[in-house]
């Protein structure tokens, strides 16, 4: 068939990628929008709604210290929206438009964790209408891109569905003991760390949803946050859940794009873009709110440390397309 004769909507969507990196960039808006809420410090419509007070409000209780902590999440959650969707963003412009099995699995995988994570209301009681809204109208783009592109993956590989046995080498491996193997293995065990990380802040969202340093920097006790609303702690769980989720699904991204594609100055681009983002948010809002627990940020710090130790080590050959390998290029 001719692309004249195809309809409008086959013609716009084309094998799906649009889809794709149409879900990256609302995730890059929604991620830029978190921030710009965090920094004037204000909530959005609902939140007063349900919480029945507005930031100012809040700011009365603890020193400010409270909203100061709920605006902390929000900006930590955004740094993870950015970061994965500049990650797509890179994956629907290279590997999946080369129709690479592992590229499909990683949107997927990370996709389902991004979006399952929005259940975790179900544990702390806060139905965030806002964000089911948008979840609505996203979630059926991004399943239709994986929908279409699955066929454009299946093709170029030959089979009828992208297999998950794709999953199961990595791309080209570089010699362990070189500085791009040790590179490598400081971003894969970043990725590790940041999706064990987010398992951690997701069910303790879901359930007892601060940790002592937490309370500590606040002044306050559940309790007492109970007792000047008893909407907050669910607000506020809320948030965390959500960071957890967007932390999983990151870390996620980072060890496909580290373990499956080849050597790339675009991907290594990727990466820096992502990493600088999330671990900037995360760890930069710390101080600018004034929580600087040495035990609450260690966690983060080493994190960040190891991904910047990981990508300096990686800069050169990925810069230069290439490695020493152990294993034949898998392609990336």
């Amino acid at each position: 068939m001719r692309e004249g004769d195809k309809g409008l909507i086959p013609l716009l969507v084309g094998d799906g990628r649009s889809l794709l990196t149409l879900t990256g960039l609302a995730l890059l808006f929604s991620g830029g929008f978190a921030l710009f809420l965090a920094a004037r410090r204000e909530f959005l419509p609902h939140d007063i709604r349900y919480l029945g007070m507005s930031a100012e409000a809040l700011c009365a209780v603890g020193s400010c210290r409270v909203a100061a902590f709920m605006f902390h999440d929000r900006a930590a959650f955004g740094g993870t929206l950015l970061a994965v969707g500049t990650l797509y963003l890179w994956l629907a412009a290279l590997p999946l438009r080369r129709g690479e099995p592992w590229a499909w699995w990683a949107f997927a995988l990370s996709g389902a964790a991004g979006f399952v994570s929005f259940l975790a209301y179900l544990g702390y009681g806060y139905f965030d209408d806002w964000h089911g809204v948008a979840t609505a109208f996203l979630l059926p783009v991004f399943v239709a891109g994986l929908l279409r592109t699955s066929r454009h993956v299946a093709r170029a590989s030959g089979g009828s569905f992208p297999s998950p046995a794709a999953l199961r080498a990595s791309g080209a491996t570089p010699e362990r003991r070189s500085a791009a193997g040790v590179g490598r293995l400081c971003l894969l065990l970043t990725a590790g760390g940041m999706i064990a990380a987010g398992f951690v802040i997701h069910s303790v969202g879901m359930t007892r949803v601060f940790v002592p340093q937490d309370l500590e920097f606040m002044g306050l006790s559940a309790h007492d946050l109970a007792r000047v609303s008893p909407r907050l702690v669910p607000l506020i769980a809320h948030d965390r859940a959500g960071f957890g989720g967007g932390l999983v699904s990151s870390g996620l991204l980072v060890g496909a794009c580290v373990w499956f594609a080849a050597p790339s100055r675009s991907l290594w681009q990727a990466l820096a873009v992502a990493g600088a983002l999330g671990f900037g948010c995360a760890i930069g809002v710390h101080f600018a709110v004034g929580y600087r627990s040495v035990v609450h940020l260690l966690p983060a710090v080493i994190g960040a440390l190891l991904f910047a130790v990981g990508m300096a080590l990686s800069f050169e050959p990925m810069a230069g397309g290439r490695f020493e390998s152990t294993a034949p290029d898998a392609g990336g």
